[in-house]
């Protein structure tokens, strides 16, 4: 089987595009706007890009990899187990990181708009690393596809590794355009989340109460565990989509009316 025989629909590419500044554009757009509308330091969207990386992809990484070892692959496999272990190790992580590094790292500086300017480096950072590398990966590989030089990937590798990397690239020629424009559409909501759960973890550590900290894990939670139920059952990206959108327009209409009665102050914590 050579890969060179494989060509990737235009389409399917334009969608890539869009998804690619999409999940690069909108955390940029949104961090330059909050620095210039809100004086907003970029060190705090630094810091939410940090904690990202350190506790989502470093730390939690190798708590999945210690969990597998203990389970086994074959846990990960059963839907109920994955929807909550998936929910909870996402939200405990991330959210618990932000809660430390608000508290230790940012006493001095923290107050709503540098919660929110947090959010957007939290959320920037993971939209830019999940989806817009993925983006630019899948543009080379499908522009050299179309070339005909796809087997150039191949070259060297042996018939098994082969035929499992052409079953991992096939869904760039097998699905339609809509797969590839709704991971960049999806992160305009991860993002919105992102920025909400900073701000409640921000007043977690201003008003001194941890159990707004485990209300920002319980969301987390229940956002990426039903996201995963509703993968798994429906087998629907629409309803999967649709899911993720309104929930992150509940949790904003909530955070943004707690934003707007909040007296707007920095102080020390």
């Amino acid at each position: 089987m050579e890969l060179s025989q494989y060509r990737v629909p235009w389409i399917n590419i334009a969608a890539i595009m869009v998804s690619l500044l999409l999940s690069v554009g909108i955390p940029m757009v949104l961090g330059l706007y909050w620095e210039n509308k809100k004086d907003a330091r970029l060190s705090s969207a630094l810091k939410g890009a940090g904690t990202f990386v350190v506790f989502a992809l470093i730390l939690e990484s190798i708590v999945h990899n210690i969990v597998i070892k203990v389970m086994g692959q074959d846990a990960f496999l059963q839907l109920p187990f994955y929807a909550i272990y998936g929910g909870l190790a996402a939200g405990l992580f991330e959210e618990v990181g932000r809660y430390i590094v608000m508290r230790l790292f940012m006493k001095k500086k923290l107050d709503k708009t540098e919660a929110v300017m947090f959010g957007i480096g939290h959320g920037g950072v993971e939209s830019i690393l999940l989806v817009g590398l993925t983006s630019v990966s899948n543009i080379v590989v499908s522009v050299m596809l179309n070339l005909g030089l796809g087997d150039l990937l191949l070259k060297g590798t042996d018939p098994s590794i082969r035929a499992r990397v052409i079953e991992q690239l096939s869904p760039l020629w097998l699905s339609g355009p809509g797969t590839f424009l709704w991971m960049g559409v999806e992160r305009i909501s991860a993002i919105t989340f992102h920025i909400c759960a900073s701000y409640f973890v921000y007043r977690a550590v201003k008003d001194r109460n941890f159990g707004l900290c485990v209300l920002a894990v319980a969301m987390h939670a229940l956002l990426d565990g039903v996201m995963v139920a509703i993968q798994k059952i429906s087998g629907s990206l629409i309803l999967t989509e649709g899911y993720i959108f309104v929930f992150a327009v509940i949790f904003a209409v909530i955070t943004i009316t707690a934003y707007r009665h909040e007296k707007w102050e920095k102080r020390d914590y």
